[in-house]
């Protein structure tokens, strides 16, 4: 019986689907799932442009839909799987096996997004097994994106072959300029990107120690470390942000910036919320002003989790009196019941202040950090032009830097995530 037997008898949602053997040497599995996506050709033709890596790589495409896809997005399935067929006819020397599996339109309860990508991370993890590679990565990757040519060596060399790192963020850029889509959406998309990268800079700056990105395109993970956070889960959108919640704690995860995902700005309603609903809610609206936390929340955070060590060395009385010095936003958001009964038990079962730390931001984790900002969003603090609020954090920082360009400063701030030092 393989590492995984026994999880995926009970927990995968498909029986085995591929059964040709997978080669021994197989390092890195990559996963799509694909609704509605007639352009797949242009996401194969990138991954065929990568430098081969030492490990043998397969992809796999999970083509689907829900019950209530439209006749056109059925249709452009149908052209996928052709054109994927047509793409391995014309490409007889690609280095990695392909594999596809048509879903169709499964009649579990609540497909969506989440599904389909468990369904390929699931078979990925069933196809290790079968090679007894707990160490092989799973890729999580979306069929509307292009990668750089390093994709793979940097995956493999980056992630594969360290014994310590068990998952990764893998860094992306979207396209800000070309003649694929109008010129207001690569404006909006540099606006958006600015919002993503200027939340994660809050957090750093905050002091909060999992400043990672969520990006379901963007994900790499270890199968052992993929079944002990049990799997991907089934939402139909936001299952990349649950998913590394539950993998960041578990350790060794960490941000490849040695490779780039580019993923598409395009317009899409597939998913509820993330890149693509957002940007077809501005083509909508025509609403110039993208909106962003206000760093004073990103204030309150970081004055609130300078208190941690202190904690630690304090009693009830101490604690209570703690409390009182909270920063009102996160008063109203914690009531002073929960404060003292999550703080007293959390320092009654630690021994040491890294495990204090370690429990507290267990408490206080992502979820509960988006819960925060959008509960002093609609009570305490008003958002602010992504900007705006951009320019203010690197003031705050103690970066000097002149201009309020959304362009200029997301250039800035690129650079900032991609120049953080990985820890061994």
């Amino acid at each position: 019986m393989g590492f995984a037997t026994s999880w995926l008898e009970k927990r995968a949602l498909f029986p085995e689907i591929f059964k040709e053997t997978p080669d021994n040497q197989t390092g890195i599995i990559v996963v799509v799932p694909a609704f509605n996506e007639p352009g797949i050709p242009k996401l194969l033709n990138s991954l065929v442009s990568c430098d081969e890596p030492e490990c043998k790589v397969e992809v796999i495409i999970i083509v689907n839909a829900g019950l209530d896809a439209s006749k056109e997005s059925l249709l452009n399935n149908q052209k996928s799987l052709q054109d994927i067929e047509s793409w391995k006819k014309s490409n007889n020397n690609y280095f990695f096996r392909l594999f596809v599996f048509d879903a169709g339109q499964p009649s579990l309860d609540g497909w969506g997004a989440g599904m389909a990508r468990k369904t390929g991370m699931d078979e990925a993890l069933r196809r290790f097994n079968s090679i007894h590679m707990p160490d092989g990565v799973i890729v999580s990757l979306d069929a509307d994106c292009t990668v750089e040519e390093n994709y793979f060596t940097s995956i493999c060399n980056d992630l594969l072959i360290m014994k310590k790192r068990s998952a990764c963020s893998i860094y992306f850029e979207h396209p800000l300029s070309g003649n694929d889509f109008p010129a207001m959406i690569y404006e909006y998309i540099t606006s958006y990107e600015l919002h993503l990268r200027y939340y994660i800079q809050g957090l750093r700056y905050s002091g909060f120690p999992y400043p990672f990105h969520t990006v379901g395109s963007a994900i790499a993970v270890k199968a052992k470390s993929y079944l002990k956070a049990g799997g991907m889960n089934r939402r139909q959108a936001g299952e990349d942000f649950y998913f590394i919640q539950k993998i960041v704690p578990m350790g060794g995860f960490f941000t490849l910036n040695s490779t780039t995902v580019y993923p598409s700005p395009r317009e899409s309603f597939r998913v509820p919320f993330g890149t693509g609903p957002a940007v077809a809610r501005f083509m909508e609206n025509n609403d110039q002003d993208l909106l962003t936390y206000n760093i004073e929340s990103f204030r309150e955070l970081h004055s609130f989790f300078c208190m941690i060590n202190k904690l630690y060395e304090s009693n009830f009385s101490e604690l209570n009196e703690y409390y009182r010095l909270l920063p009102e936003g996160l008063k109203s958001f914690i009531n002073d019941e929960e404060w003292l009964s999550v703080t007293t038990g959390i320092k009654h079962n630690t021994a040491s202040q890294d495990s204090f730390r370690k429990r507290f931001f267990g408490w206080f984790n992502m979820f509960k950090v988006v819960k925060y900002m959008n509960h002093v969003h609609s009570s305490l603090f008003e958002k602010q032009a992504v900007p705006d609020s951009a320019y203010a954090l690197l003031t705050e920082s103690g970066h000097r830097f002149l201009s309020k360009n959304p362009y200029d400063l997301l250039i800035f701030y690129r650079d900032l995530e991609k120049s953080v030092v990985v820890e061994e």
